[in-house]
């Protein structure tokens, strides 16, 4: 994802000089190709990621667009007051990029471990959130910031995430994709572990069980539209998130469902319960220890078909 991100803004800033990026003393071998086709584009920091964000609200502020650019956790609750005070309240065009949403970085510890990033960023009033599911959804969401006004958050994985779509047509901040059309149960995911939700499926599916399934790269504004159909034509809703359970993604769903009136599907969330990583490991090991694998994924489908 992250490739797909500095190739699509590399593009964009090509055209518009006022595309600005600024990293946090990391990323070199990532960015190698904007500092050496714009340099003059490019910020390194240093690492002080509360002085990159107020520097890219100063420039904001004097018409550019700025993206932050940092490991989880760095770019966003080190600097979050930065975010909400200097960017944020003022609409300023800071899109805030994280790249190593969940356990991407596993082996370093919880530091690492960017599990409570989503709901944080989108308690801020006027900030989007998205959290793109794969490379593609990856490259939309870029250009998608870019064009939008105002404060926006970026989570991204880190690479080698599988490819989910070959295209996207019309993509929309605030609109969720469908992948499968099924029945009973609809999957809604957010963030590259639609990998594991991939997985689960093609398991599903050879025991004769296919669920509707949705991936959302936009957690705010989420899609109510497509919440609210779903949980009128299917028994039960599924969300998957490599995240904290409290004020997710998940959150963000049991929001829309909570208002609605009638008859409504069954909500079941599966992320990080209430707690901080406390041990270490690779992305694939901590999920399945923290219980958000494709195994639990079959298992919830199957409990709840």
């Amino acid at each position: 994802m992250r490739d797909a991100f500095v190739k699509t803004l590399l593009e964009i800033a090509k055209k518009d000089k006022n595309v600005y990026i600024i990293t946090g003393d990391l990323g070199f071998d990532v960015l190698k190709p904007f500092w050496e086709c714009l340099p003059d584009q490019i910020i390194n920091a240093g690492i002080a990621e509360q002085n990159m964000t107020s520097i890219a609200a100063g420039l904001a502020k004097q018409g550019k667009t700025v993206f932050t650019y940092s490991i989880g956790n760095f770019s966003t609750l080190r600097c979050i007051e930065q975010i909400r005070n200097d960017c944020a309240y003022h609409g300023a065009n800071v899109k805030v990029v994280c790249v190593g949403g969940g356990f991407v970085y596993g082996p370093l510890g919880m530091s690492h471990h960017a599990t409570e990033d989503i709901a944080i960023m989108r308690a801020l009033p006027d900030v989007t959130v998205l959290s793109p599911g794969d490379l593609v959804e990856a490259e939309q969401a870029t250009r998608a910031i870019y064009e939008h006004p105002g404060t926006c958050y970026l989570r991204l994985g880190r690479g080698g995430e599988k490819r989910i779509h070959q295209k996207i047509e019309n993509f929309t901040i605030g609109k969720a994709i469908r992948i499968t059309e099924g029945k009973n149960v609809v999957i809604f995911s957010t963030g590259a572990i639609f990998d594991e939700v991939q997985e689960a499926y093609e398991i599903l599916k050879k025991e004769g069980l296919m669920p509707t399934i949705y991936t959302f790269p936009t957690v705010k504004p989420i899609d109510k539209e497509t919440i609210s159909a779903c949980a009128k034509t299917h028994k039960t809703i599924l969300t998957v998130e490599e995240h904290n359970l409290s004020g997710g993604f998940g959150s963000a769903v049991a929001e829309v469902l909570a208002e609605l009136d009638g008859e409504k599907a069954k909500l079941i969330r599966i992320g990080l319960e209430d707690k901080y990583s406390s041990i270490v490991g690779s992305q694939k090991y901590l999920r399945k220890h923290y219980l958000m694998d494709a195994s639990v994924i079959v298992k919830k489908v199957k409990e709840n078909w």
